[in-house]
């Protein structure tokens, strides 16, 4: 059944293995965040739902970088940071673009004054009246398909494999076996970090948005996801994901993507 949200849904530093389903900005939103498989540490990915009225809000979610000290605290504070500034500025406007570049630079401020090399990625989409506009940072992603398959927007990752994808020097299929596609270039936590603001862009009403980190990405190619969400009820098409994506995790193929990883990820149907 799903939850109707009066205020923000942050998953930070935790493990939520199971399904949750949200009434949110006037559409369905299913959401999930776990640890890796067989792994016993913290998971060091985050989410957020933050309502602000009856169509509008905000999903986030931000990847610790595993490799850095206290990954979970950097994607923890950029969570809770975006939230909260969204959160004040929705008292007076929901002008979210402002709200969410201050939460972002805000968040880069405290975790490089953390002073222990920690960092994280993250990314946002805005929803305002069946509008959405997405924000990120490093290389978790942000995919809107529509019911037939054409993919209306995706994400580059900041990375030197994502860039080479988009310049035709990699083919997708393989991007996903390169050895270094785990090296981000841009993160939170850098004086260089830089926010990519993408545009505007109206969902049809069976269209569906994913906001994931690469713990998705990184185990299920683009098409594959993209058959997965589109079509039947958003609860059934999110738990179907995350069964794909664990099997992969759990079951080393030669030819198959494989990485174990902390995954989170919120997936958005309008009404």
């Amino acid at each position: 059944m799903a939850i109707t949200l009066d205020s923000p849904r942050l998953c930070t530093g935790v493990n939520v293995p199971e399904l949750e389903t949200f009434c949110f900005a006037n559409g369905t939103a299913c959401a999930l965040t776990c640890r890796a498989p067989g792994k016993n540490t913290d998971n060091e990915d985050a989410l957020g739902l933050i309502p602000c009225g009856i169509n509008t809000g905000v999903l986030v979610v931000a990847d610790g970088l595993g490799g850095l000290p206290a990954g979970k605290q950097a994607s923890s504070t950029a969570v809770r940071q975006i939230s909260h500034s969204v959160v004040e500025k929705c008292a007076e406007l929901p002008v979210f673009r402002e709200a969410i570049l201050d939460g972002i630079e805000q968040a880069n401020q405290l975790v490089m004054e953390n002073g222990v090399g920690s960092g994280t990625t993250i990314a946002a989409v805005e929803i305002k009246d069946r509008t959405v506009r997405p924000y990120h940072v490093g290389d978790s992603a942000i995919l809107i398909t529509g019911q037939r398959g054409k993919i209306k927007h995706q994400t580059i990752s900041h990375s030197p494999v994502g860039y080479a994808v988009e310049a035709g020097l990699i083919r997708a299929d393989d991007a996903i076996h390169n050895d270094e596609r785990h090296l981000v270039s841009n993160i939170i936590g850098t004086p260089e970090m830089r926010v990519e603001v993408g545009p505007r862009i109206t969902l049809d009403p069976l269209d569906t948005l994913i906001v994931a980190t690469d713990g998705l990405f990184d185990n299920l190619h683009i098409d594959e996801i993209k058959d997965i969400i589109r079509t039947g009820q958003l609860p059934s098409a999110a738990e179907h994901l995350y069964q794909a994506c664990h099997e992969r995790m759990t079951q080393y193929s030669e030819t198959l993507p494989h990485k174990p990883d902390d995954l989170g990820f919120i997936i958005f149907r309008p009404r």
